[in-house]
C-alpha cells in the first residue's frame, strides 16, 4: 500500500508536530511516520529558476540567446534602458540559495549556460542574463549548507543547457562530484528519508540529458515539470486540474505555480515587475496549493515550485501538506 489520507489521532499528532517544525530543518524534524515514505510521495517545496537573484544586469555579460533578437540588438545600443527592463521580468528569486534552503526549499530548478566566446569553460546560471556567480561557487554554497544540516536532502535539477559543449558537460559532472563527493546520492528505486540518512546521502542531482544519465549512475533522470504557460492563475489551476485527471507521473514530478507573462502584457506594464505580479496572485495560487494532497494517489502532488519563495509562507504551506499522509504499511 502507498501513502493515504488519514483522519485519526495519528494525523492529529503529525499535524501538531509539523506546526512546530523549523523550516531550515524540516526534514530532520518530521515525525517518524514519514521516514519510510518515498520522497516522490512527500510534498516538497521548490524554487523555480532558483539562481536568478544574482543576474548580471550590468553589461558584463550579454542578453542570453533565448531572448527575442530585438532585445539582444537593443541591448547593444540602449543597454541603460533595456537591461533594467529585462531584469525586472527575468528575476524570479529575491534571496540567495542559502536563504531559500533556510526557508524550507528542497528542490532547486537550475538552468545552466556557458557564455559565448568564453575560453575559460566556466559555467553560469541564466535567465535573460547570465549570473555573476559561477555554478561551482553556488554548488559550494549548497554543500556548505548541507554540511550544517546533515539530515536535509536537496534535489538539484540541472536543465535548459545553453551553449554547453561536451567539454562543458564533462566539467559540470566533475564539479558535481568534487563538491558533493560522498553525499551525492546514486539512483535508487524508492528514496526515503530513512534510507538517505542511513547512507549519508543528501544531494540528488537530476540532469536534462538522457545520454549522460544513462552513462552515470550517480545522476538521476530529468524530473517532469508541469508548466501551464499562462499568466492567469485561474488558467494555471484549470490546466493542473486537467493534468491530475490523467494521473501523476510515477516518480518525482513538479507542479510549477510560476506564471508566464506575455510580451503584450509586459509591454503594457513596463514599470512593473514579475515580483509585483507574483505578490498579487499568491493568494489564489497558494489557496490551490493548500487543497492538494501528496502521496501515491493518481491525483496526488509531489514537488511544488514557485517564484520568490522567500517572500511568503509558500514553503511552509507545502510542507504542511504532509500532515495528510499516513505511514506505509507494506
Amino acid at each position: 500500500m502507498g501513502a493515504n489520507i488519514c483522519g485519526t489521532r495519528e494525523e492529529e499528532t503529525i499535524t501538531r508536530n509539523m506546526d512546530n517544525v523549523r523550516m531550515q530543518a524540516w526534514m530532520s524534524l518530521v515525525p517518524p511516520a514519514l521516514w519510510d515514505i518515498p520522497l516522490y510521495r512527500l510534498a516538497i517545496p521548490g524554487s523555480h529558476n532558483a539562481i536568478t537573484y544574482c543576474l548580471d544586469k550590468k553589461k558584463k555579460s550579454p542578453v542570453d540567446s533565448t531572448q527575442p533578437e530585438m532585445l539582444q540588438m537593443a541591448d547593444k545600443y540602449m543597454s541603460g534602458v533595456i537591461r533594467p527592463f529585462i531584469y525586472n521580468w527575468a528575476k524570479t528569486q529575491e534571496e540567495s540559495v542559502t536563504a531559500q534552503l533556510d526557508c524550507g526549499i528542497r528542490y532547486l530548478d537550475m538552468r545552466i549556460g556557458a557564455k559565448p566566446n568564453d575560453p575559460s569553460y566556466s559555467l553560469y546560471f541564466y535567465h535573460g542574463f547570465f549570473t555573476t556567480e559561477t555554478v561551482e561557487k553556488i554548488m559550494l554554497e549548497i554543500r556548505e549548507w548541507m554540511d550544517a544540516h546533515p539530515k536535509e536532502v536537496v534535489i538539484l535539477s540541472l536543465s535548459h543547457f545553453l551553449g554547453l559543449s561536451n567539454q562543458h558537460h564533462i566539467r559540470l559532472l566533475d564539479t558535481i562530484r568534487q563538491v558533493f563527493r560522498s553525499i551525492l546520492c546514486p539512483r535508487m528505486g524508492a528514496p526515503t528519508l530513512r534510507k538517505l540518512w542511513s547512507s549519508g546521502h543528501q544531494a540528488i542531482v537530476t540532469y536534462e540529458d538522457v545520454g549522460i544519465v544513462s552513462r552515470n549512475k550517480d545522476i538521476w533522470p530529468h524530473i517532469t515539470y508541469w508548466w501551464a504557460n499562462t499568466f492567469e492563475p485561474k488558467d494555471l489551476i484549470e490546466d493542473f486540474e486537467s493534468r491530475k485527471k490523467q494521473g501523476r507521473p510515477g516518480g518525482f514530478f513538479v507542479a510549477g505555480i510560476n506564471l508566464t507573462a506575455t510580451p503584450k502584457y509586459i509591454g503594457k506594464n513596463v514599470h512593473r515587475s514579475l515580483k509585483d505580479v507574483v505578490k498579487s496572485t499568491n493568494p489564489e495560487l497558494h489557496g490551490w496549493v493548500k487543497l492538494q494532497v501528496p502521496g501515491g494517489n493518481s491525483r496526488s502532488i509531489n514537488i511544488v515550485a514557485a517564484d520568490f519563495v522567500t517572500e511568503s509562507e509558500f514553503a511552509k504551506i507545502v510542507v504542511s501538506l504532509n500532515v495528510k499522509l499516513k505511514p506505509r504499511r507494506d
